[in-house]
């Protein structure tokens, strides 16, 4: 006599019972490019995901709603024009992010806004911080500039900051200047293990927002470490993080699980523009089933341990879900 798994895998039914991850849209955060132009601009290498304006972005908003999104995130594509060594345009009051967060909060007032912190989108040298003249990326003077950024975006309706630079301290800074400016309500999504990845390259096509020179491994997790993400995680929730994050998702699983074993904190993870365009580029040919392979892709990062999973997938995940 032996034992006989199987009995347990023979219906739908009853692979339901002890089914152990469940996905729904309440899982899922929906990252969303805008621009401060007219229309909305197809990104080439992000199949099925736009820069959009305006308008663009008010009818993407209302369609996830309507297929159950409550939380999404904003990336801005910033005229070139506005972009300086150091940022200003980040906490421009009258900035795209800050207008666009004001035209969500208006418009559904229950909708999770998530803003990221960062300065390379409107960075003339394309990183994350200020650069110096010997090309090294400056800690304490980024650190500052973030936190003037994090404040305007409050003061505009972000419900969580998301803070992706991977400065030293910038995590209890924002807190602090949130506080001081009575903004104690709005929450801190860091970036915990931030990996220099190459999967960002279409994310970086999106917002023509790659490093005019160098790269970003002083400041950004070296691909092949895994206990440098707990002394990330340490300083996080010591300087008052909220959510702690890892990105990229698929290829760090066993990050995810690392810092979910080691933290009462909700646990998210970025399933990154490179993940996604290679799910669809291989669904496009034909090579896969890009539905069932998606929804493997997301139950893999929630059996990992992530409570929140920020997916491009997102509004075509939720409505697969709904079909069953």
């Amino acid at each position: 006599m032996f034992d006989r798994p199987r009995r347990n895998r023979k219906s739908a039914a009853v692979r339901a019972f002890h089914r152990e991850t469940w996905l729904a849209p309440q899982h899922f955060i929906y990252p969303l490019f805008i621009h401060d132009g007219t229309g909305n601009q197809p990104i080439d290498s992000m199949p099925g995901c736009q820069r959009l304006d305006a308008a663009g972005l008010l009818e993407e908003v209302e369609g996830a709603v309507k297929d159950g999104i409550n939380a999404v995130v904003l990336f801005p594509a910033v005229d070139e024009s506005l972009k300086t060594s150091h940022g200003e345009e980040s906490y421009n009051p009258d900035g795209l992010v800050q207008r666009s967060i004001r035209a969500l909060k208006a418009r559904w007032p229950d909708l999770v806004v998530v803003t990221d912190v960062a300065l390379d989108p409107y960075s003339s040298d394309g990183h994350d911080g200020v650069v110096s003249e010997d090309g090294r990326i400056l800690n304490d003077e980024t650190v500052e500039i973030l936190c003037k950024q994090a404040v305007s975006q409050a003061q505009a309706g972000a419900d969580i900051i998301a803070p992706s630079d991977m400065m030293d301290g910038r995590v209890g800074a924002i807190r602090e200047a949130l506080d001081a400016h009575g903004f104690v309500e709005v929450s801190i999504m860091s970036y915990t293990a931030k990996y220099a990845s190459a999967f960002y390259g279409p994310f970086r096509d999106a917002l023509d927002s790659a490093p005019r020179f160098g790269d970003k491994k002083t400041y950004q997790m070296d691909p092949a470490n895994s206990r440098e993400a707990l002394r990330e995680l340490e300083l996080d929730v010591a300087e008052g993080a909220d959510y702690v994050m890892v990105k990229p998702a698929l290829a760090y699983l066993d990050i995810i699980r690392l810092l979910r074993e080691h933290t009462a904190l909700p646990v998210a993870a970025y399933q990154v523009s490179g993940e996604n365009a290679r799910i669809k580029a291989a669904g496009a040919n034909g090579w896969i089933d890009e539905k069932k392979v998606a929804l493997e892709s997301l139950y893999a990062i929630r059996r990992a341990g992530a409570d929140v999973i920020l997916t491009y997938y997102a509004r075509q995940a939720a409505r697969w879900l709904a079909e069953g």
